[in-house]
């Protein structure tokens, strides 16, 4: 069994910025390597949950948690899959700047996999880190065309 060549950053840049969430997020992909993936967001001033402290929103936090540890599978999968379990734990307040996250698989099944990231602030503290369960099921077939 042949192992799929590793996708390129500019392939996986250009996958995930398909999705406008990723594009308003700001994503740009940082390095890929086999299992792991490094991407930035860019810091952006809706991302603010109280005007008074000006720190992140943990939504914000969490999706990049989330997508870091689902794309870190992107060397086996070739593609994003969906999300079946995620726990985030934060860590300080994401102040103001760009973050930056790490993601890393841990353990890749036929059917489940399981990969971690972290979130870095533009100081280099990390502010968040969590671990995802995956599908990582291989797509269904398309359905053949029904005849008329």
């Amino acid at each position: 069994m042949t192992t799929p060549a590793l996708p390129t950053k500019e392939d996986i840049q250009a996958k995930l910025l398909r999705g406008p969430y990723h594009q308003w997020l700001g994503i740009e992909v940082l390095s890929v390597t086999e299992g792991e993936i490094e991407l930035s967001a860019r810091w952006r001033e809706e991302w603010v949950v109280n005007p008074d402290k000006r720190y992140t929103h943990g939504g914000i936090l969490a999706a990049l948690v989330d997508l870091t540890a689902d794309w870190a599978l992107v060397s086996k999968t070739g593609r994003g899959v969906p999300t079946v379990d995620l726990r985030v734990d934060y860590h300080r307040a994401a102040m103001p700047g760009d973050l930056r996250a790490k993601g890393k698989v841990i353990k890749f099944g036929s059917q489940l996999s399981v990969a971690e990231a972290q979130v870095f602030d533009n100081e280099g503290k990390l502010v968040a880190s969590g671990r995802g369960v995956y599908s990582t099921a291989a797509p269904a077939p398309a359905a053949a065309p029904a005849k008329a």
